[in-house]
């Protein structure tokens, strides 16, 4: 038995190996990470200079239940921090007794569900969006990282990127080959379970003289048919 679990051990160590010496062999990847990594680190510390607001509009099969606005900055620990400017809305006076408690209730019910299942996927796609360096890192090392067919245009490349924050999960980045920017990225990940699947398209965008953004995100969560849509504007610096 200790036979059989040394040669399983020693398996693992040698496909461990194998993976750093193979990624290690391919110096075009190697590069295209590197670059993305430098960019997104560099780009992530200029977008701290910056306040912008963030329009988030949630639907629930097709039919649209809410619409925020933030006021949005990045915080000392680089997460986004929000500041609602939406004015707070009073609940309007009950006339309709007991039966119209109770359909209040049933909504009310409805729209904390929806509402909570909205936060877990956008907790989720901030661990994707933007990709940070450490993770990038680490998905390199493992061997989680291939070159991607060529989009359309000459001027970009993709990089693929599997089990990047939950196993089994898959992202790709379309990346400007001369601005070494990101262009678009695609998500496919899931909530707790993988039948809850979750998809994500986003579209960057460069200020004028001035760091790369989100410009659009379309978030799905496909189990509950609910869609986040986020749209960043009126970028200022601070």
């Amino acid at each position: 038995m200790k036979k059989v679990r040394h040669i399983f051990v020693f398996s693992l160590l040698v496909v461990g190996l194998w993976t750093v010496v193979a990624a290690a062999q391919n110096p075009e990847l190697q590069e295209k990470v590197a670059a993305i990594k430098q960019a997104a680190a560099q780009n992530k510390q200029e977008l701290a200079q910056y306040t912008w607001v963030e329009q988030v509009t949630i639907s629930l099969k097709g039919e649209q239940k809410k619409q925020e606005h933030f006021q949005i900055r990045l915080g000392p620990d680089g997460k986004p921090q929000k500041t609602s400017l939406d004015a707070t809305s009073q609940p309007s006076s009950d006339s309709g007794g007991r039966k119209g408690r109770l359909k209040q209730h049933v909504v009310e019910k409805k729209t904390e569900e929806y509402k909570d299942y909205a936060d877990q996927i956008k907790a989720l796609i901030q661990q994707y969006i933007p990709p940070d360096k450490e993770m990038l890192q680490r998905a390199f090392q493992q061997g989680n990282i291939t070159l991607g067919g060529e989009p359309d245009s000459s001027g970009e490349y993709s990089l693929v990127i599997s089990n990047y924050v939950r196993p089994g999960d898959e992202m790709s980045l379309v990346i400007d080959r001369e601005q070494k920017t990101l262009t678009s990225v695609s998500i496919s990940s899931y909530l707790n379970d993988p039948k809850d699947a979750v998809n994500v398209s986003a579209q960057f965008a460069a200020l004028p003289g001035g760091p790369n953004h989100v410009s659009t995100e379309t978030i799905n969560g496909v189990s509950k048919q609910l869609t986040i849509a986020i749209l960043n504007s009126n970028y200022q610096k601070l």
